[in-house]
């Protein structure tokens, strides 16, 4: 079996999978251990109940279902809310270290939406610690990971994927992979924009092979902006400032020293929901209350400095080195910044199959669990729970079906596709183009969006995708980002095209899509999901119901709405100080 990618998503199943006697082969495009798995620092969402006893799946159910706009996948909310638990348990049997209360139990702390204090974290750097863990078990498993390859192209014998083909990113050799079932684990699409808080690898190649070997994508205009991305100097903009900060207590306040969540939000406040919260410091930009880079004040002194190293020693070290600012002393600035696709490959809620036999797909490359707008921490139980059932069940189809054929003609097509940069007359640069893109996306199909702007950036995609076939690089296939750069760039058109064609169709505002020209949630759009597929190599928008709540569930919505989300009490903050520097 075949795992492409080495974040939480794909180690967890490459371990279900080899329990299940399967021979596994993980493979990723960059170094094991820096999964983008790593930036998730605030913690897993889990119902465990430590801190606040009133808390189960129940509610961690609904706050998913409400925060995802009620276009998610119930079953997969369902399956997450009374799963997670369990999966938080078992990676501490693979040596995860969790903060403890003061009885020993998994201590948890409040994020955003949550009902209750829910997330289960290792400080501020919970996702390194799930990784290693995870990393340190497939290890001890003897699993084969193939480190520095790129994936380009799913190979498949009729209607099945049997392999995958690509090359070494080192020296450019050619390399090709057989598989029973392949799970599909590659993360999002953030460098898709100019401004995101993910790193280099995050270009969709997954879901552009999905898409191109024939898989439905699933909720591609949902795209969620951070609240809080660092903002200077330029060259750390967009980095994350993980939402613990604000769980632990911090307040943002405009350049007025103004705390304007109390306005947006009065009930959750700064734990409003991310969606929320990225248009509020937008709409305070705009009213010409921003700070003087463009954002907000996040401010932690109130918490005092012991207290701040010791819950938030990332951010503490992160500021004080990247920007010269501690904040113990100082207010970050912050602003919205693109960090999570809640769409991806459309998958089964059980399984994890997507709609092509053999293949299987897991964590931000899969769709339907987070709807609308993910909840933070749910993205890292995602990955535990989903994972380990995509393994389960790519495992369970591998045992039923015999090793297929490789079709020798595709593999020919993509070694065409891969060397035409080389070979071709083109005078088009790579890096350009990618640049162009994102910084379409970004002004077209950003934070706020309409119509007019939509349809321009459309316009833009289309017309790089033409001059993509014409892009060049020199030198040789060693060691050459720029011949790297110029495959990312078609499965980064190929995910581009996707968002801007369903943001245009999804005319209403809803979760993460915001749509200056349609304000309000349109109930019926709240009913219907947006599919892109391939039509004969062409790109088509296609809707689908959005699955129906069961009565059992649909009675837990019948009750009042929920209580805010505790938070630890905390004195007014002192007055933002502009920082010298």
């Amino acid at each position: 079996m075949l795992v492409i990618g080495a974040g939480g998503a794909g180690l967890r199943a490459a371990i279900e999978a080899a329990a299940a006697g399967m021979r596994v082969a993980v493979v990723c495009k960059s170094l094991l251990g820096k999964a983008h798995t790593v930036m998730a620092e605030g913690g897993i969402a889990a119902a465990l109940g430590n801190v606040d006893p009133e808390d189960n799946w129940q509610v961690h159910f609904q706050d998913t279902m409400r925060g995802g706009q009620m276009i998610n996948n119930w079953r997969m909310a369902e399956l997450h809310a009374r799963e997670s638990p369990d999966r938080v348990y078992e990676l501490e049997t693979y040596g995860a270290i969790f903060d403890r209360t003061p009885d020993g139990r998994v201590l948890q702390r409040a994020f955003g939406a949550h009902t209750y204090r829910r997330l289960c974290h290792v400080g501020d750097r919970t996702g390194l610690e799930m990784i290693r863990s995870l990393q340190d078990r497939i290890v001890q498993l003897g699993i084969d990971v193939h480190m520095e390859v790129t994936l380009t192209r799913l190979l498949k014998d009729g209607d099945r994927v049997v392999g995958a083909f690509g090359y070494n990113r080192i020296d450019g050799k050619f390399v090709a992979f057989t598989c029973k079932a392949l799970i599909m684990a590659t993360g999002g699409w953030g460098r898709i924009y100019r401004v995101t808080s993910n790193s280099w690898e995050g270009t969709g190649d997954g879901v552009g092979m999905g898409f191109d070997a024939g898989a439905e994508v699933l909720d591609p205009e949902m795209v969620q902006f951070h609240p809080t991305g660092m903002v200077w100097p330029p060259g750390v903009r967009g980095i994350l400032v993980t939402e613990a900060v604000r769980g632990e207590g911090g307040y943002l306040t405009n350049r007025e020293g103004k705390r304007f969540m109390l306005e947006y939000d009065p009930r959750k406040k700064e734990l409003s929901s991310r969606d929320v919260v990225a248009r509020s410091i937008y709409k305070e930009v705009q009213a010409g209350r921003g700070t003087e880079h463009g954002g907000a004040f996040l401010d932690v002194r109130h918490l005092g400095a012991d207290k701040i190293k010791q819950k938030l020693p990332s951010m503490y070290e992160q500021f004080l080195r990247l920007a010269d600012v501690d904040i113990t002393r100082q207010p970050m600035e912050v602003a919205p910044t693109i960090h999570y696709a809640m769409g991806g490959l459309r998958v089964e809620a059980e399984t994890g199959a997507t709609t092509i036999a053999g293949l299987y797909a897991a964590g931000e490359a899969a769709a339907g669990l987070h709807g609308a707008n993910r909840l933070g921490g749910n993205s890292l139980s995602d990955l535990l729970v989903f994972g380990r059932r995509a393994g389960a069940a790519a495992a369970a189809h591998g045992r039923e079906v015999g090793p297929g054929k490789i079709d020798e003609r595709q593999v020919r097509e993509e070694q065409q596709t891969l060397l035409l940069p080389f070979t071709a007359d083109g005078t088009e640069n790579p890096y350009l183009l990618q640049q162009q893109l994102q910084e379409a996306m970004q002004d077209g199909a950003g934070l706020a969006r309409e119509e007019k702007s939509l349809k321009t950036c459309l316009d833009r995609v289309l017309e790089l995708r033409q001059r993509s076939a014409r892009v060049h690089v020199p030198g040789s296939r060693r060691y050459n980002p720029g011949w790297h750069t110029a495959r990312d760039l078609r499965f980064m058109l190929t995910i581009a095209e996707a968002i801007v064609r369903a943001a245009i169709e999804r005319r209403e505002s809803r979760g993460a899509h915001w749509r200056l020209d349609y304000l309000e949630k349109d109930p019926a759009l709240g009913r219907v999901n947006f599919i892109a597929y391939s039509d004969g190599g062409a790109m088509k928008l296609k809707t689908r119901p959005v699955p129906e709540l069961p009565p059992e569930l649909a009675k837990l919505f019948a009750a009042s709405a929920s209580p805010p989300a505790p938070q630890p009490p905390a004195p007014r903050p002192p007055q933002p100080q502009p920082v010298r520097r």
